[in-house]
């Protein structure tokens, strides 16, 4: 299949796929006021044990075994191998004392040798300032390059940048909700990362998109879109899938501690894609984009 020569017509979809994005944001909003997510210990607080042992064993008894000396919520995992484990435990405390009476209670109680080979905690002073912090490095984020594109662009385009971010961001989390993974400060990291790529993804479109006014501003709107759409499907594409194929490499072989962050990343590359195609390029049809552009374009080869 050449995309280069094919035309697709996006826009002759343009309301199905927005619906389609209403329904997914408004279940990524119902997940995430409903089942929540599950917080690391970056937000929640708590102490984060990992440990090792000697032959193969399972996580749930190693948490049965925890829940019997009063630590709060537990909760184990595999952590790369069925002998390394890492435990989240809501109780916090590093000092030799209290981590030491865990091991203690644990070779004691499963006969097995443990060793722990890291201990973090984080106090609920700190998980707080943490929480904050990231959530106003996301709605900061949000706000600059909505100012941005205010200035490179017009307010049309402004405003469907945002929508189609905030359209990201919302349906990310709302995967993170319904999957599962823990949600921690390198996931703030990832979805930060999202919001530029994406960004990047609908200004290159955008980008097109005035061009195109400049050069014939009586072409119909939606025919116009939908050319500039095509124009940059190949860039787009392959911007898309190269960037997949290592995020895939780190998901499936960057091990356990790196598959929460590699996978906000390919829901957010596939996400944005979708998004920069079918979400910020059709709204402006609805918001009546600009069409006297005064700025002569060249058009020399």
């Amino acid at each position: 299949m050449n995309i280069y020569n094919k035309k697709y017509n996006f826009l002759k979809f343009k309301k199905p796929f927005l619906i389609l994005s209403t329904i997914l944001f408004a279940i990524s909003l119902g997940a995430f006021f409903t089942k929540g997510l599950n917080l690391g210990v970056d937000f929640k607080g708590g102490t984060v044990i990992e440990m090792k042992l000697a032959q193969p064993y399972n996580s749930e008894d190693i948490r049965k075994s925890l829940l019997k000396i009063n630590l709060g919520d537990v909760v184990v995992k595999e952590f790369g191998s069925s002998r390394e484990f890492l435990a989240t435990i809501e109780k916090k405390g590093k000092d030799n004392d209290f981590v030491g009476s865990i091991k203690k209670h644990l070779e004691s109680d499963l006969a097995r040798e443990f060793d722990f080979r890291r201990v973090e905690v984080v106090g609920s002073k700190i998980s707080k300032e943490l929480t904050k912090s990231g959530l106003y490095s996301v709605v900061l984020a949000l706000f600059l390059m909505l100012i941005y594109i205010w200035i490179r662009f017009e307010w049309q385009f402004s405003l469907g940048s945002i929508l189609a971010l905030i359209h990201d961001v919302v349906i990310t989390i709302g995967a993170f909700s319904l999957v599962g993974f823990e949600f921690n400060l390198s996931i703030v990291a990832a979805i930060l990362t999202i919001v530029g790529y994406s960004m990047n993804d609908t200004v290159v479109i955008y980008d097109r998109i005035r061009e195109f006014l400049k050069i014939d501003d009586r072409q119909d709107i939606q025919e116009l879109i939908n050319d500039a759409v095509n124009s940059t499907l190949p860039r787009t594409l392959k911007t898309s899938v190269t960037t997949l194929l290592a995020l895939v490499s780190i998901y499936v072989f960057g091990g356990e501690i790196l598959k929460g962050f590699s996978f906000a990343l390919i829901w957010g590359v596939l996400i944005g894609t979708y998004s920069s195609i079918f979400v910020a390029a059709p709204i402006l049809v609805f918001f009546k984009v600009k069409r006297n552009w005064d700025e002569e374009v060249d058009t020399t080869p």
